[in-house]
């Protein structure tokens, strides 16, 4: 369930609450990525103590390994990780897409999302298809073993039901910045055909006392691509459908600016009594420019990945962020952020930090990725309390960004 707290009177942003069955999440807020059911080199216990609220899971890979069936047994995700606050899972559609089409366009989570800002050429990937879509649902082989499997609309609910996650979303097909309108609203209207199927199929199961978590909801996913006509549709058609919550998904064009436009069509649209996720979405600069549009919740592993690779979070450095692998740092025994309250500024200069990353030590990717976690849900508590006080682009100017 969802309740709306206040409205900014300058823009759509706002502030609410998502109640789950595992604890209330304040919104808007930033959805750390545990893909395996864990946020890489973080215990649970320490999430909690960051002060993240809500962690997304992913069910292609569980699925995969260790298996949902074995994730049921021992509780759900929730008994099985430690993890106790809500959770999402997504539906294993951004695998769909990365190992098909991203796949065969050069273009995924690492390759850039948005080729229209990098001078790079996309380098499409050689090798046999891992993917066959088809109206049935989705054909691929095993990353882990090569082994076969098929993902239906309806399986993919219940191996989410099985995870037990609050939040659940259905199969989708995610297309490519490269995929033209005809291909484009073909994989809409099947994505379409495939939510009405999920839907069916998670009111069905709804009642049944042996998976882990009742209380689930099931959100729909908008599609499209960067395509007015086509966003418009999907948001109408999604919105029209009963799901308890939406996500915007799918490719968001070939720049940040074709992202906005995809935003600026589509939320107005949706009922406006229900939360809106944006997937694989969360830069600062993002956030920022998310939020003001009204979106509620956005994962991605950004902050985790470049803190596993040398970057770190810090007001007012360049993009706000320093790369503690650069020489500069090998006597500096400052802090990554003095103003920072998280266990790694209180005990760790950025000398000895370097010194971890520059020699592979694994204790460094922990060191990092608290900072920039902690960073984060500190900077969704300042959001929030600047659309309680009608500042929202007051604080965006103070970080050094414009609302466009």
């Amino acid at each position: 369930m969802f309740r709306e707290l206040h409205r900014s009177s300058h823009s759509p942003a706002r502030i609410g609450e998502l109640v789950t069955p595992h604890g209330v999440v304040r919104t808007p807020t930033f959805v750390a990525v545990a893909t395996r059911a864990s946020v890489k080199g973080v215990e649970p216990a320490a999430l909690a103590s960051l002060g993240l609220e809500l962690l997304i899971a992913n069910t292609y890979h569980l699925h995969l390994r260790p298996g949902e069936d074995v994730v049921a047994a021992l509780g759900g995700l929730h008994g099985f990780s430690g993890w106790r606050g809500p959770t999402m899972t997504d539906s294993g559609g951004f695998q769909v897409f990365s190992l098909g089409a991203g796949k065969e366009h050069g273009v995924g989570k690492v390759a850039p999302i948005f080729p229209g800002e990098s001078d790079a050429p996309l380098a499409r990937r050689d090798g046999p298809p891992l993917v066959r879509l088809s109206e049935a649902g989705a054909w691929f082989r095993s990353v882990v073993d090569g082994s076969e499997h098929t993902f239906t609309p309806e399986s993919v609910i219940t191996i989410e039901r099985k995870l037990g996650a609050d939040i659940i979303l259905p199969l989708d097909e995610c297309t490519s910045p490269l995929h033209d309108h005809g291909y484009t609203r073909a994989a809409m209207e099947r994505t379409h055909r495939w939510a009405r199927r999920a839907l069916e199929a998670f009111q069905l199961l709804a009642d049944d006392p042996t998976f882990p978590n009742p209380g689930q909801e099931l959100y729909g996913i908008v599609q499209g691509g960067a395509y007015e006509d086509l966003r418009r549709e999907s948001t109408r058609l999604i919105g029209e459908m009963g799901f308890a919550g939406f996500a915007i998904g799918g490719s968001l064009g070939r720049s940040k600016d074709d992202m906005w436009r995809v935003l600026d069509w589509t939320i107005p649209a949706l009922p406006q009594d229900k939360p809106r996720h944006l997937l694989g979405i969360g830069e600062i600069e993002d956030i920022f420019a998310a939020v003001s549009r009204g979106v509620d919740t956005f994962d991605c592993a950004a902050p985790t990945r470049m803190a596993r690779n040398g970057s770190v979070f810090l007001r007012g450095a360049p993009r706000h962020r320093i790369h503690l692998r650069n020489a500069a740092y090998r006597l500096d025994d400052r802090p990554i952020d003095p103003s920072c309250d998280c266990p790694t500024c209180a005990q760790h200069s950025r000398a000895y930090l370097q010194h971890l990353c520059r020699s592979g030590e694994l204790s460094y990717y922990r060191l990092a990725t608290l900072h920039n976690l902690r960073f984060m849900a500190r900077l969704m508590d300042e959001i929030r309390a600047a659309i309680a006080a009608n500042r929202l682009e007051t604080l965006a100017k103070e970080w050094s960004f414009h609302l466009a």
